[in-house]
């Protein structure tokens, strides 16, 4: 088998490198973000000893290029430095593909089903639906329809978009190696992770539909959801839908056993006019005895190019072991570059 794989593989190099001489060569290009934000919150978890940091910030670096060779396929890369964190410096690398036959992405990414999941429409720093409300409290759960396995070393393949159609499919071979974990091609103790996703997309006589199926398979369980946007007028409402097995491979108590099945949803509205957008956006999330609600409305205004001022006021509510309710109101800047 590795006879077979290494002399494909020489097939494909040689194939290339012939087109490749007469291209252009790589050139890297910058770009990312910077979200400086500060806010108020206030919770009423018992356990609660000081508060979070009322300023909080999200920089990222972004490295990009990529050369077409003669036959018309492009190949490039992207890779994504994180400006502040406590686990990996780089947030994602991969290499792609593109070409009539879709796009093929290798590298340390995020899955296909994490990538083209359709979630309810929201603006603003802070929303519902794994938008960052637990960046602003010691003690806040999660809601979170789309709950994928985040970067992971894995290949994934997009077709081309057909009849507003597309689907992707990505496969990483261990589980475990993840995140600040690191990459460590000895241990082998993760599990598989298979995802796929399929989307639909089209513009009508007066509105817009989106329409994605998504899941993900480790070990013995799976994830699965579904989201919906439709677009009329300067208006946007939509939502998602997402179900978690107890025995989805990385749904685990903190002694390693399995949790609960989770489901979770979301419904949200927003409104664009010239340079402001507004949203409202509610979710809920229920996981054996324990529910999760929250809601948010948020404001986005375009000052100029690659800058916005942003604003989220949301509140939460988790009944559980250790009830907890808060509030906030956050703003701040935005900048693209």
């Amino acid at each position: 088998m590795k006879k077979i794989l290494f002399a494909s593989s020489a097939i494909v190099a040689v194939a290339f490198a012939g087109q490749a001489q007469a291209s252009e060569p790589i050139k890297l290009s910058v770009g990312g973000y910077m979200e400086q934000w500060i806010g108020f919150v206030d919770e009423d978890a018992p356990d609660t000893e000081g508060r979070v940091n009322a300023f909080q910030s999200d920089t990222e670096v972004y490295f990009s290029g990529s050369t077409t060779l003669d036959n018309g396929i492009e190949i490039g890369a992207r890779i994504e430095l994180e400006g502040e964190t406590s686990g990996d410096q780089i947030d994602e690398q991969f290499l792609f593909v593109n070409g009539g036959f879709g796009r093929i992405e290798m590298g340390k990414n995020d899955s296909a089903a994490d990538s083209m999941g359709i979630t309810a429409p929201r603006v603003g720093p802070v929303g519902p639906n794994d938008g960052g409300i637990e960046d602003w409290y010691e003690n806040a759960g999660i809601i979170d329809t789309v709950p994928s396995s985040g970067d992971q070393n894995r290949v994934t393949y997009f077709t081309p978009s057909l009849g507003g159609f597309q689907a992707g499919v990505s496969f990483a071979d261990d589980s475990g190696k993840n995140g600040s974990d690191g990459y460590n091609s000895i241990d082998g103790s993760g599990d598989n992770v298979v995802s796929a996703a399929l989307t639909y997309e089209a513009d009508f006589d007066g509105f817009s539909l989106g329409l994605s199926a998504e899941g993900e398979n480790v070990n013995e369980g799976s994830w699965y959801g579904a989201g919906v946007n439709v677009g009329f007028g300067n208006f946007t409402v939509g939502g998602s839908y997402g179900h978690t097995e107890d025995d989805y491979g990385l749904n685990l108590e903190d002694d390693g056993s399995n949790g609960e099945d989770i489901d979770a949803y979301d419904i949200g509205i927003s409104y664009a006019m010239d340079a402001a957008s507004v949203s409202a956006t509610y979710a809920y999330q229920e996981e054996g005895d324990e529910e999760i609600q929250a809601a948010s409305v948020g404001l986005n205004y375009t000052l100029g190019a690659g800058v916005s001022w942003q604003s989220s006021v949301f509140w939460f509510d988790e009944e559980s072991d250790a009830d907890n309710e808060g509030y906030g109101v956050i703003t701040g800047l935005a900048l693209n570059f």
